[in-house]
């Protein structure tokens, strides 16, 4: 099939190497705004009622809003390592083989992290001159190997795990916070957060690093790369006191209102310092929004099925906007099919350069897309652990597996679903469907909820076109080695780099590796 085939290579790096490079004077800046568990609905753009987030809204007006972007996985560190590499995670060894189709990531036990095989983003920008950093949660890796700066980065500001805790530094030690190879503290001891209140100061000093990363570089007319990865929107959810009590959706509405200021304040900066034109900047988030967490400490997916950890489309379907003035016409909006792992191939492209040709890169340049209003034919592929549980192709969808969780989680009070049971769809068993794929039209029906009859001529039809695209995935897919399948309590965080000078390490107890346990 001739569109599948042309899926094997990167798509219009010709068009963007040529037309793109040369009518620029240099290559633009990069700046990706990256949220932790935010949905689809969160945004008044995207039909939020409280619409409570004007600055992102402003700027899906002056920019290109994505109805149809998706994150590589329904999790966060997976979503991550996609965006970074450009790769499926089943193809850069961000999943498990432990048990089938299920959701990993890098909780402080992990053994792995990002292989040093894996060509990241930020390294290859520094064949352009880029100067790269990482503001927020890393997420691939909790060990020195595995860190920021291991991989391309210049500068990082964050920590590598989530902000979960307090822990007593007895059975688990607190998540610590690095300033580039050095941790300067630890979550809840030095960084706090009030989790009765939700109170903590940490979007502002993220916000403050940014503007001043940004001010650094412009002064020293150096093109930069800055990952703003914060963390604010996954429970706990919290959010600075200026922000507390103020948003009609509670503490998790105030944490989006903080980031939607701190968007606001960021994009009002380049403007100030006359770069905005040479700064393309893209939004977006890891992960659908964490319904188990809501309406409290979770977000919205809108009209989506489900949520966080599942492959419907609430679990993948993200919030999307690009804004790049004077390169991008304002108010546009862009049916094209795009995935996280398309801001790799986009970022190299708007720098002149040529994705690694010695792997499969999964990620598209959507340069066409974005300023000349093309759409790329693409599909996208939902994967949970080792397992491709279903494809979309235009505006169809098929699902081959079926699962929410277990009939045991769901028992016990997780929800990855929560009101929306939907009979042979949301199942708590994994049901097979690769016979008969599950087929929905997600132009009619986004909330997958009235699957076409097998025995229709559409059902025929488009399956046909399905069909070629699913084999030759598959037939090509060659899987990297297994990242996330061993956990031992003695690498934790107990004495992380920096650890001597601040009285802050810990004793690990002795090695006991073992398979990592992955309910869902």
């Amino acid at each position: 099939m001739a569109m599948a085939r042309g899926l094997l290579l990167p798509l219009c790096l010709c068009w963007a190497l040529s037309a793109g490079a040369t009518e620029r004077s240099g290559s633009p800046n990069l700046l990706v705004l990256l949220m932790d568990d935010m949905g689809w609905g969160d945004l008044g753009v995207f039909g939020e009622p409280s619409k409570e987030t004007p600055n992102l809204d402003r700027m899906a007006s002056e920019g290109m809003l994505f109805p149809n972007f998706y994150a590589a996985n329904p999790l966060c560190s997976p979503s991550r390592a996609a965006l970074l590499t450009g790769r499926l995670p089943i193809r850069n060894g961000f999943y498990t083989t432990n048990a089938h189709a299920r959701n990993a990531y890098t909780p402080q036990e992990i053994v792995g992290g990002i292989p040093d095989s894996e060509r990241l983003l930020p390294e290859l920008l520094k064949k352009a001159g880029y100067v790269n950093k990482i503001i927020g949660k890393w997420h691939l890796g909790h060990r020195p190997q595995f860190h920021p700066l291991k991989h391309g980065f210049d500068e990082w500001f964050g920590s590598p795990n989530c902000h979960f805790g307090p822990y007593d530094n007895k059975a688990i030690p607190n998540i610590p916070v690095y300033r580039d190879s050095e941790m300067i503290g630890r979550y809840y001891e030095d960084f706090k957060i009030d989790l009765k209140t939700g109170e903590a100061n940490l979007t502002q000093i993220y916000l403050q690093e940014a503007l001043n990363f940004i001010s650094r570089q412009q002064a020293s007319r150096q093109p930069f790369f800055l990952y703003w990865a914060i963390d604010a929107t996954h429970a706990p959810v919290y959010a600075s006191k200026h922000f507390l009590g103020t948003s009609q959706r509670g503490l998790y509405g105030d944490a989006v209102r903080e980031i939607d200021d701190s968007v606001g304040k960021i994009l009002k900066h380049l403007q100030t310092l006359g770069i905005s034109e040479n700064t393309f900047v893209f939004f977006t988030s890891d992960n659908g929004a964490a319904l188990i967490s809501a309406p409290k400490q979770g977000g919205s997916n809108g009209r989506f099925l489900c949520g966080k950890q599942t492959t419907f489309e609430g679990g993948m379907r993200e919030p999307a906007i690009a804004w790049w003035p004077g390169h991008i016409p304002a108010g546009k909006v862009s049916h094209q099919l795009g995935n996280v792992m398309d801001l790799f191939t986009t970022s190299l492209s708007l720098a002149g350069l040529l994705p690694p040709s010695d792997r499969q890169i999964d990620g598209i340049d959507l340069l066409p897309a974005i300023l000349q209003g093309k759409l790329i034919d693409r599909p996208i592929f939902y994967y949970r652990g080792n397992e491709m549980m279903a494809v979309r192709v235009g505006l169809y969808k098929a699902h081959y597996w079926t699962w929410s969780n277990s009939w045991e989680q769901f028992s016990q009070g997780i929800d990855f679903c929560p009101g929306q049971n939907i009979s042979g769809v949301t199942t708590h068993t994994q049901e097979e469907h690769t016979k008969l794929p599950l087929l929905f039209h997600l132009g009619r029906d986004p909330g997958e909820k009235y699957p076409i009859r097998f025995s229709s001529s559409e059902y025929q039809d488009v399956m046909e076109k399905i069909l070629p695209v699913v084999q030759l995935h598959q037939d090509t897919m060659v899987p990297g080695a297994p990242q996330l399948n061993v956990c031992d309590k003695a690498v934790m965080n107990w004495a992380p780099p920096g650890c001597e000078k601040l009285g802050k390490c810990l004793e690990p107890p002795p090695s006991n590796p073992k398979k990592c346990f992955w309910p869902h």
